[in-house]
């Protein structure tokens, strides 16, 4: 139903547009319980997934980007999600870049996005999760708002987890997007191991610490991610996420007049697919950190050769934009029982 009725719908609008009229049909779905019920029972039970001290009722989560701000809190478990990741949070509010910001590459199953962090900030969506129903576990996916230089960025990161720290079961520090001017330079090995300091610093006085994992870039050469990989261990982290959106364009059909009108912007779905695993297939084989596999899973066998190159979780985004729910069950009936 989704694939052959209401995505050509969704499609005949900008992506953006799409994506806002999209939630506002699951807040009005999510209000009926019954429908809730009767989702939530279609879902495959499957072995659950102990990692960093938490109990995963099931791999597959939401990645960051989709749901922001939380507001759609509690309804991405009737689809069956194990787990959701909120953000990019940053402290202040802010509304990312220009539109249009979205775009769809439909005969590449691939999605171009500069958003720029645009988010409610840290307090508003603090207060959002306070008043959820919901249990799923909830990743926070921490930044810096963009007019904090990078000398400054740890305070940034800082507000964050310090405001989101009761209401988050573990915290990512995305210093990996492409689409916050100098954000990327955050990964050389000295600013990075500052911030991941600093972070762990705050975490450490806490009673209960939280997991916190570093999410990184797909575009970071094999002695980039190597040097990850130690930095990782130094700053005693709990795992990571590989990977985000990409800059490079080579795995695009679409024509280089379509990739110059888009313009700028990460990209994801199917042409990351084996560039994001390759990534975590190196990492596993330098580390036994926890691995969240993100990128370019748009079908079953996406996340299973994820799992296969050392992945512990998988999280979609474009795929469940371009598949639809089905895509979760799809894997789900892969999963061990």
């Amino acid at each position: 139903m989704y694939k052959s009725i209401i995505r050509p719908i969704l499609f005949r609008f900008p992506a953006e547009k799409a994506h806002h009229l999209t939630f506002a049909g699951l807040n009005l779905l999510s209000a009926l319980p019954l429908v809730k019920r009767m989702m939530k029972a279609r879902v495959p039970k499957v072995k659950s997934t102990n990692l960093f001290g938490i109990e995963f009722p099931n791999p597959i989560g939401l990645a960051a980007g989709l749901d922001k701000n939380a507001l759609l809190i509690d309804s991405w478990e009737m689809f069956g999600f194990g787990f959701i990741e909120l953000g990019t949070i940053t402290p202040l509010a802010q509304d990312g870049n220009p539109q249009p910001r979205l775009f769809r590459i439909p005969q590449d199953k691939a999605l171009i996005n500069r958003m720029g962090f645009n988010n409610d900030g840290m307090l508003v969506i603090a207060e959002r999760l306070k008043n959820r129903t919901s249990k799923i576990i909830v990743g926070g996916n921490i930044g810096k708002n963009k007019i904090t230089p990078n000398e400054d960025a740890a305070s940034d990161y800082v507000k964050c987890f310090e405001t989101l720290y009761p209401y988050v079961d573990y915290f990512v520090c995305n210093v990996s997007s492409p689409n916050t001017p100098g954000l990327r330079a955050l990964q050389e090995k000295g600013p990075l191991l500052e911030l991941l300091n600093v972070v762990q610093a705050a975490n450490s006085k806490k009673e209960k610490p939280k997991p916190i994992l570093l999410k990184i870039a797909p575009d970071l050469t094999a002695e980039a991610i190597l040097e990850i990989v130690d930095i990782l261990h130094e700053s005693k982290l709990d795992g990571v996420i590989a990977t985000n959106t990409t800059i490079d364009r080579t795995a695009l059909t679409c024509g280089a007049e379509r990739i110059d009108q888009i313009g700028a912007g990460g990209l994801s779905g199917a042409p990351l697919t084996n560039k994001a695993t390759e990534v975590v297939r190196l990492l596993r084989q330098h580390t036994s950190l926890p691995i969240i596999a993100s990128g370019g899973i748009m079908t079953a066998d996406d996340a299973m050769a994820k799992f296969d190159a050392g992945a512990n979780l998988v999280q979609l985004y474009t795929g469940f934009i371009y598949e639809g729910p089905a895509l979760v069950q799809q894997i789900l009936k892969r999963l061990p029982k």
